[in-house]
């Protein structure tokens, strides 16, 4: 079960990575992705997540929050993470931890580092060598966006489009899936530990803006350049 958090800050966008413990393919059976996401859906409901990509893997998910200071995002992680451990356990008969014991969290920030960060968690399962596309993984938000399911929808279309600056939801698929093909079409989509290692990535002003909003915490901590963004990491 993942601890209460320490560094998200309202207002922030958050990407949220993740593992199975000991790095284990827990969720390698398409019943137990289901069943993420059906608790992904529950969170939405009860706390009101703002949600704006997901991928399920088989050892490991991403997901892409808003936070809206109502502590939504720690409620969230603990519901999704409990239940699905909780049922996996019963059904397996299993004890033991299911997931690591914290997740990884990176604020992103709201400009073209928030589709870019999109593009790198839709083709996760493309650099794991299970697709060729995006397209063929149903647990995830690119999938979701672009076949919009008639109910259970996990993706706020309405507040990601407000961020893009899009005012209609075509346009939002068409952009999206050009930024997807141009990414596939180019020779850099491989792992990139800038969106799931560091703790800040978008523009110099905007990383030394979340390193003063962490206060004391913030003093540990180095901006630098990296790959034409600035990123803020631990020292």
């Amino acid at each position: 079960m993942p601890r209460a958090h320490r560094h998200f800050l309202a207002g922030h966008v958050w990407h949220i990575k993740h593992r199975c413990h000991k790095k284990e393919f827990l969720l390698k059976f398409a019943k137990d992705r289901d069943l993420w996401r059906h608790w992904l859906f529950e969170a939405r409901k009860r706390y009101g997540l703002c949600v704006f990509n997901y991928i399920i893997t088989s050892n490991h998910i991403h997901l892409l929050v808003r936070d809206r200071g109502r502590g939504e995002i720690s409620k969230s992680m603990q519901l999704i993470a409990g239940r699905t451990a909780q049922e996996y356990n019963r059904r397996k008969n299993r004890n033991g931890a299911y997931w690591e014991d914290r997740y990884h969290e990176t604020a992103v920030e709201t400009d073209t580092h928030l589709l870019r960060c999109m593009v790198y968690i839709d083709l996760n399962m493309v650099r794991a060598g299970v697709i060729k596309h995006p397209a063929d993984w149903v647990w995830s938000g690119y999938h979701e966006i672009q076949s919009p399911p008639g109910r259970y929808r996990v993706i706020d279309q309405q507040e990601l489009m407000k961020l893009l600056d899009i005012t209609q939801y075509g346009q939002l698929q068409q952009h999206h899936k050009e930024q997807v093909e141009n990414m596939l079409a180019s020779v850099h989509h491989d792992q990139d530990p800038r969106w799931s290692s560091s703790i800040a990535v978008g523009s110099r002003e905007y990383v030394d803006s979340i390193k003063h909003a962490l206060g004391i915490s913030g003093k540990y901590k180095h901006a630098a350049e990296e790959s034409g963004s600035c990123v803020l990491r631990k020292l």
